[in-house]
């Protein structure tokens, strides 16, 4: 029998349990992503109004990509019914980007070992990141140049320029110049089209070589004087070069203290690719009185970083956004770390800062993997003082129960009904399968993803089972049971499996 037929017979247009990835189910992205939610969604995602910190800790499967994108759809939902108030998103997810130029910034003894190049990841590499990513989805769209990674929510008016201050431009061209990272275009190409849709100019920029022409030119011309009267001596030689080549000096000045700022970001952003010389131009045709005193990511340490954010904020708040909410997630999944709870220990624990966690108008949302908690209480009472982990709105366990999986069950099958048609679990099952019978083995799968893939084997063992001439529409107990022993070993032995690598 035909698993289509059978959930035709129950009213299902579309397999509910056919998809185990939140990234790519379409029937949560389509139909369930704005009406399902874990029973702990109101203290993950709090109030959009006020950003704050919540830190999320679940086992594989349990759903932490979908709060995820569940998040993403609220502040969508948010930004639209609020245009003056709206929350910057921040998708921070794909790490082996970063991951891969930083360990290339490494000797080459380190780059071979994992361990040690986690090690030396600090919070101020994550702190780059972070506005890497939030600076080029904000040039992206101010450029028109829809990058793939812009999530939904965040958009943009037209009128960028009347929109910003001239200090705000100025610093969203630093901040586009150190830490812009779009593939689409060239660095230099890219910043000039985005000093024209700011329209800011420096004039004053050109007043440096400016000097230094004329100053050349008059004592050029000096020099053809005196030696058409004859009067060109060693002395007057030598006195026009000097004289022409101070004039030139100011210029100098200006072009090596660009140099030093730009070699500093170069070397010391380590997540991003940086070329010292399209850096220097960059900061050259920035003048003196804007470029004195700002702060540059151009140091080892997070001074400079927090100060920086500060600045991206301003820009934001001044394009109608007024927070941001950094979206953390799938930190197991760098090739780097590979599942390994020690170095994702690693990764991970340099965020795990007060200061950076209530960070004002930003609310970061950790959706971390579930092993990592162990290695939390471990942690010493330093850790603990410096991470203030009791205030983070922290939840241990994204536990679901039979109850609560039952629920979703039923509710996927209620978004995939056809028209007219209101299916359920307990219409598929024989009545010998109870619904308590049905929750209890809800309950030892534990999470959603061994819930859609123990239903999705359990439809195509019972249709397996039956020919379409001679059609059973309910699971018989025996189908039941069988397949949740095989299903629950082959779980048991992954779960060894994972616990021993």
């Amino acid at each position: 029998m035909r698993t289509e037929k059978f959930l035709e017979h129950h009213g299902v247009s579309t397999n509910p349990f056919a998809e185990e990835d939140a990234q790519t189910d379409p029937v949560f992205k389509n139909r369930c992503r704005l009406s399902t939610y874990h029973p702990a969604w109101d203290k993950v995602f709090g109030d959009p109004a006020d950003p704050a910190t919540s830190i999320v800790f679940g086992e594989k499967g349990a759903g932490k990509t979908a709060m995820r994108l569940q998040i993403m759809g609220k502040l969508a939902e948010f930004n639209r019914e609020h245009p003056d108030s709206k929350i910057w998103v921040i998708e921070y997810d794909d790490f082996n980007p970063f991951l891969d130029r930083f360990a290339d910034r490494l000797p080459a003894r380190k780059q071979r070992d994992p361990a040690k190049v986690l090690d030396e990841w600090k919070l101020w590499d994550h702190m780059d990141a972070i506005l890497s990513q939030g600076v080029t989805n904000l040039v992206d769209l101010a450029l028109e140049a829809q990058g793939q990674g812009n999530p939904s929510a965040n958009r943009i008016p037209n009128d960028l320029r009347n929109k910003l201050d001239k200090h705000q431009k100025r610093d969203l061209l630093l901040l586009a110049a150190c830490y812009d990272d779009s593939l689409a275009e060239s660095f230099s190409t890219r910043t000039s089209r985005l000093r024209r849709k700011l329209w800011h100019n420096s004039w004053s920029t050109l007043l440096a070589p400016l000097a230094g022409v004329v100053s050349s030119g008059l004592m050029l011309a000096l020099v053809i004087w005196l030696w058409r009267n004859e009067n060109l001596t060693a002395f007057w030689g030598w006195l026009a070069v000097i004289l022409a080549i101070g004039g030139w000096i100011p210029w100098f000045v200006r072009l090596w203290r660009c140099h030093f700022q730009a070699r500093g970001v170069a070397k010391q952003v380590r997540v991003l690719k940086r070329d010292t010389s399209s850096l220097r131009q960059l900061f050259m045709k920035v003048s003196d009185h804007e470029l004195h005193g700002q702060p540059l990511p151009n140091r080892r340490r997070t001074d400079d970083r927090y100060e920086l954010l500060s600045k991206f904020q301003g820009v934001l708040q001044s394009l109608g956004y007024t927070g941001i909410a950094v979206l953390v997630d799938r930190v197991d999944e760098p090739h780097l770390v590979n599942g390994s709870v020690e170095l994702m220990r690693d990764f991970v624990w340099s965020m795990l800062d007060n200061k950076f966690l209530k960070q004002p108008g930003v609310g970061l949302k950790l959706l971390l993997a579930s092993e990592l908690v162990e290695h939390l209480n471990r942690e010493s009472r330093d850790f603990h003082q410096r991470a203030r982990i009791d205030k983070q709105n922290m939840i241990p366990s994204l536990d679901w129960t039979g109850e609560a999986l039952y629920d979703l069950a039923n509710a996927r099958l209620d978004a995939c009904a056809s028209e007219g048609t209101t299916p359920s679990l307990r219409t598929m099952f024989a009545d010998e399968v109870s619904d308590q019978r049905l929750i209890d083995a809800f309950r030892s799968l534990r999470v959603p993803r061994n819930l859609f893939k123990f239903l999705y084997r359990v439809i195509v063992a019972h249709c397996n089972s039956h020919t379409d001439a001679n059609p059973v529409w309910q699971i018989p107990k025996e189908t039941f049971e069988s397949t949740l022993a095989v299903y629950s070993r082959e779980q048991a032995a992954t779960d060894r499996g994972l616990s021993a690598s």
